[in-house]
């Protein structure tokens, strides 16, 4: 059930604004972006998907349904400024993460949920956190993202919700404005994190701000531009409430410290699980670790899965899996593709700009 607070104005249709031709596939980013802002991905991400290209013409709808990885790191990000400042310089994944195009930046967590209907392409976001504006002006600008229908929020924490403020850029020049999804715990914080932009009334005359229409969602299901989004509750810390989402048989769990059994069924024949695993060693208090989110995934059984959310730790190597010393995007994939060989695991690591075909049933 959703509550509406506010009117929602229609945002006019979706449509691409460029010509342009690209795969749609699990291949890498480009490592710089050509003169017209288009590239198709170079390289397979490890055999993990089949590749399917697409043509798109402006003003035409795509084809295929997709989510897009806006960000896939933690609240900090990817490189953190106290390891390229450090004058020892022992933070290799933070080293690496400044090189074009290396998959160990990683931004705030967040995904688009993009998908073709006869009106256009509707672009459904989750999570909108305080790096937002910078993963925009990549991937938008790169994959011919103009429009935003939706914001759906997973929790109230900075790296989910810090970069409303800059959703203004869409509602003073692209649409009239945008409605976010929130639980009412969430909506609770937003009336002091974000108070101009819950109550607008107190914005001086002539000033800009983002003009969002607040819905208030509880934990059922409920349907956003004709597709139906399942609420998902699990823990991301102690008594503290945060909601994945799954629609069609796609589940999305960005944080999270534990999953209560009642959410457990509504997880049943999900075929791409993308779930939270922020460490290589051990869970924190408030997300899973990778021991812990590979267990997990013997328990839901998903066809395939995408780990997100993760960070950079120092580590010794006998800490962690025996193999690796730190979360490095290529090391902890190679590991991971050998449980494809022991268990049968369709496990890799996600990151930003990752671009993933995926069926969705409204």
């Amino acid at each position: 059930m959703v509550q509406l607070l506010g009117t929602i104005r229609p945002s006019p249709s979706l449509s691409y604004f460029a010509t342009y031709k690209r795969q749609l596939s699990l291949y890498s980013p480009p490592t710089k972006a050509p003169a017209n802002g288009f590239s198709p991905f170079r390289r397979v991400f490890n055999s993990y998907l089949q590749s399917n290209s697409e043509t798109t013409a402006a003003g035409s709808p795509c084809e295929h349904s997709e989510i897009i990885f806006i960000g896939t790191g933690t609240s900090e990000g990817i490189p953190r400024v106290s390891c390229l400042t450090n004058p020892l310089k022992t933070c290799a994944v933070c080293l690496k993460a400044v090189e074009p195009g290396n998959k160990n930046k990683r931004l705030n967590t967040s995904i688009l949920v993009r998908y073709p209907r006869p009106s256009g392409n509707y672009n459904i976001l989750i999570d909108a956190g305080k790096f937002f504006y910078h993963s925009a002006l990549q991937w938008f600008t790169a994959y011919g993202i103009r429009t935003i229908d939706a914001v759906i929020i997973t929790h109230s924490h900075a790296d989910a919700i810090g970069g409303l403020d800059d959703l203004r850029d869409w509602t003073n020049n692209v649409q009239p404005s945008i409605p976010i999804y929130v639980a009412q715990r969430d909506f609770e914080v937003m009336k002091k994190t974000h108070y101009y932009l819950v109550d607008t009334s107190a914005v001086l005359a002539g000033a800009a701000v983002s003009e969002l229409q607040f819905n208030i969602i509880r934990e059922d299901p409920f349907v956003v531009q004709d597709l139906k989004f399942t609420p998902l509750p699990v823990w991301h810390g102690r008594g503290y409430r945060s909601l994945g989402f799954r629609f069609g048989n796609v589940c999305y769990i960005s944080d999270v410290s534990d999953i209560p059994e009642e959410t457990y069924p509504l997880l049943k024949d999900c075929e791409l699980l993308i779930l939270d695993a922020l460490r290589p060693d051990r869970s924190s208090s408030t997300h899973f670790g990778l021991p812990r989110a590979l267990e997990e995934v013997r328990k839901i059984q998903p066809r395939k899965t995408l780990f997100t959310g993760m960070c950079s730790p120092h580590f010794a190597e006998d800490q962690v899996l025996g193999m690796m010393h730190l979360m490095d995007h290529e090391k902890v994939n190679d590991y991971l593709l050998k449980l494809k060989e022991t268990e049968g695991l369709d496990v890799q690591l996600s990151y930003d700009g990752l671009r993933v075909p995926a069926a969705f049933h409204g």
